[in-house]
């Protein structure tokens, strides 16, 4: 799922002089035109403009909601790459080396009557009946 990075900027209140943008909406959009221009060379796509209410100071103790008109581009965060799974590097076994020491060869246990015979545990206690 693509990642993406947002950009808010507040849109232009004036239209910039342009040759051929002779009247005020000619202006108006020669201003939007070099903003998007000069955004989508860095990357950004034009999502959408959006009209949002902002709290503003009037005189000492008052205050008035004015609405900002605010341009919102996005691009997208270059995809993080996955790790790949490092498989572990394959070593050769060390090699080991010993003298078997003198006398017979242990003993394989592979039956249960060979097996060696450990004391039958108790039930175990618990803390109460330990304390007490």
């Amino acid at each position: 799922m693509p990642v993406f990075e947002y950009k808010v900027i507040p849109a232009p209140r004036r239209g910039d002089k342009a040759r051929g943008a002779k009247t005020t909406a000619d202006r108006f959009a020669a201003a939007l035109s070099q903003i998007m221009n000069d955004l989508g060379r860095d990357g950004w796509d034009y999502l959408r403009s959006d009209t949002l209410p902002c709290e503003e100071r009037v005189g000492l103790t008052g205050k008035a909601t004015a609405f900002q008109n605010m341009l919102v581009f996005r691009r997208q965060l270059q995809p993080v790459a996955a790790a790949e799974p490092v498989a572990p590097q394959q070593s050769a076994a060390p090699i080991l080396t010993a003298t078997a020491p003198e006398g017979p060869a242990p003993k394989l246990v592979t039956e249960t009557t060979d097996a060696p015979a450990f004391p039958a545990l108790g039930p175990a206690r618990s803390e109460e009946t330990a304390s007490g």
